[in-house]
């Protein structure tokens, strides 16, 4: 079964108007495969500016979102204002809320099914950091990571599965395309063994981790890696290079 090419820009903290202004103008000006779906994850405040700016044949997600609709949880957004937005998607269990910011797998779990109820795609975060990689325990962690996921998910048509090595994000080291590809065909065989085997063959399972212009081709040929998720590079003009990997 083919799946369709993913890549998501996950912006993180970064840019103002002007910059990302200009980055928007890029996309919107660049020759895109229509083979590929494409997403960008903006900060918050610029969810609107995002969505309003960006040619529609480019999706948007927010970065995270709680679990509720609304309510009083100062400094949360809910599903229910995302899509108020005219944006579709959203990143969760990123490393960095996961890491920086204490979200435990439970949380993450409830997060994508208010999300996915309320008819958010899910861009779903797992991966391992450098101690666990060394202790031998990646596969453990991320398959613990990605069963609380897999419980709060009905229709996995609405899913993509990120596995980002922690250690490869933002340090300039990738996980070589060897070791994606791996961890990938695992991820797809706990899939089948605990969901089914249709949901295994057809959820897209991308890798993110430092990926450059320079590294996406070679990852992108792997045979269970059906995208990216970019951090650094998808605030550069080479993003549409990523993009545009198996073209």
């Amino acid at each position: 079964m083919s799946r369709k090419f993913f890549v998501g820009g996950n912006w993180k903290m970064n840019g103002d108007k002007k910059s990302l202004g200009e980055l928007i103008n890029t996309l919107n000006s660049a020759k895109i495969s229509g083979d590929v779906d494409v997403v960008c994850g903006a900060p918050t405040i610029y969810l609107d500016f995002a969505r309003s700016k960006l040619d529609a044949k480019i999706g948007v997600a927010a970065q995270n979102c709680y679990k509720v609709a609304k309510g009083a949880f100062t400094g949360e957004i809910s599903p229910a204002m995302i899509k108020d937005c005219g944006v579709e998607w959203v990143i969760l269990g990123h490393s960095e809320r996961r890491h920086v910011f204490g979200e435990s797998d439970e949380l993450i779990g409830q997060k994508v099914a208010h999300a996915l109820e309320s008819g958010l795609g899910v861009i779903a975060c797992i991966g391992e950091k450098l101690d666990e990689r060394e202790a031998g325990i990646t596969e453990k962690v991320v398959f613990a990571q990605t069963k609380a996921i897999a419980d709060n998910v009905k229709d996995w048509s609405k899913v993509v599965l990120a596995y980002e090595p922690v250690w490869a994000i933002g340090t300039g080291k990738t996980a070589s395309p060897q070791q994606a590809q791996e961890v990938h065909d695992k991820l797809r065989q706990w899939m089948k063994t605990n969901v089914s085997e249709a949901v295994a063959n057809s959820v897209r399972i991308i890798y993110g981790g430092s990926v450059t212009g320079g590294t996406c081709k070679e990852l992108g040929s792997q045979k269970d890696v059906d995208g990216f998720l970019v951090g650094g590079a998808s605030l550069k003009p080479e993003f549409v290079d990523i993009i545009n990997a198996r073209a």
